[in-house]
C-alpha cells in the first residue's frame, strides 16, 4: 500500500480501531508504552517505520533520512531514557525537509516551542533541556531496527499515531487491518447513534438476556453472548 492510500484510509480511523482490528485478526497488538504521546495534541502520523538506534550523535538520524522514503516515520530508540533528549528542532526540521510523516521517540525531545512551530508530528515520552552528554559506540545494526517499550520494529512495519498513542502493525497486513478497522468504526458509529436516539447499549446487546443465560451457564462469556445474538461491539 502506498503512503497516500495509507494516510487517506487512516484519516477516518483511530489507533483504537486498529488495535481492535489486530485482536480480531489475531495480530499482536504492539502499542508504544503509554507515556509516548504527541507533542502537539491532535496531530497524527502514518507511515513505514524508518528505525534508528541512538548512541549520542545526530548523524544516525541524518543517515536514516538519507535511506528513508517520503512518508516514512522515523522511530528513534533511545532506550526510554529520561535523563537526556535525543531529538531537537534541527532533526525535526530535517525530517520535514526529507518528506517524513513524523517522528516517534522512545525517549525525550527538547526545543518544544520550535517543534510546535515546525508542525511535523512528533511523539515522545516527554521533554528535557539537556541533549546527549556522552557518545557511545554505535551498533552495527543501528539502522535495522528500533525497540520501543517491549516491541522491536523495522522497515517491514507501519507506525500509526494519534492522541491515544502509537501502534505498530505489520506492513504486509496493513490493508487487511484497515478494512477490519473500518468495519469496527462503522459498527461503533451505528451503535453510538442508536444510544443518542434512546436505545441504550444494554438494549442493543441484549444484556438482560446475557445475565439470565449466565445464571444457567456461569462460564458463558460476554463475547460468546455477543456472537450468539449478532451484536458484538467488535464485529
Amino acid at each position: 500500500m502506498d503512503h497516500a492510500e495509507l494516510r487517506e484510509r487512516f484519516a477516518t480511523l483511530t489507533t483504537a480501531h486498529l488495535a481492535d482490528a489486530c485482536i480480531r485478526a489475531e495480530v499482536p497488538v504492539r502499542c508504544a508504552p503509554a507515556p509516548v504521546r504527541p507533542v502537539l495534541p491532535g496531530t497524527r502520523l502514518a507511515g513505514r517505520v524508518a528505525p534508528a538506534r541512538h548512541a549520542g550523535s545526530v548523524d544516525i538520524f541524518l543517515e536514516a533520512f538519507h535511506e528513508a522514503a517520503p512518508g516514512d516515520v522515523l522511530v528513534v530508540d533511545n532506550g526510554g531514557r529520561v535523563d537526556e533528549a535525543c531529538v531537537g528542532d534541527l532533526v525535526v526540521l530535517e525530517a520535514r525537509a526529507a518528506g517524513l510523516d513524523g517522528i516517534v521517540i522512545w525517549g525525550l525531545h527538547r526545543d518544544t516551542a520550535d517543534i510546535l512551530a515546525i508542525g511535523l508530528p512528533v511523539f515522545s515520552v516527554g521533554a528535557t533541556s539537556t541533549g546527549p552528554l556522552k557518545l557511545d559506540a554505535r551498533p552495527g545494526d543501528a539502522l535495522d531496527s528500533a525497540t520501543v517499550g517491549e516491541w522491536t520494529v523495522g522497515r517491514a512495519d507501519v507506525a500509526l499515531g494519534d492522541d491515544d498513542g502509537v501502534l505498530f502493525v505489520p506492513g504486509d497486513r496493513v490493508g487487511e487491518l484497515l478494512t477490519l478497522a473500518e468495519k469496527i468504526r462503522d459498527t461503533e458509529r451505528r451503535q453510538a447513534e442508536r444510544i443518542r436516539s434512546g436505545s441504550s447499549l444494554r438494549e442493543q446487546v441484549r444484556f438482560g438476556v446475557y445475565l439470565e443465560r449466565r445464571k444457567e451457564n456461569p462460564a458463558l462469556t460476554f463475547r460468546e453472548h455477543l456472537r450468539a445474538v449478532g451484536g458484538a461491539i467488535e464485529e
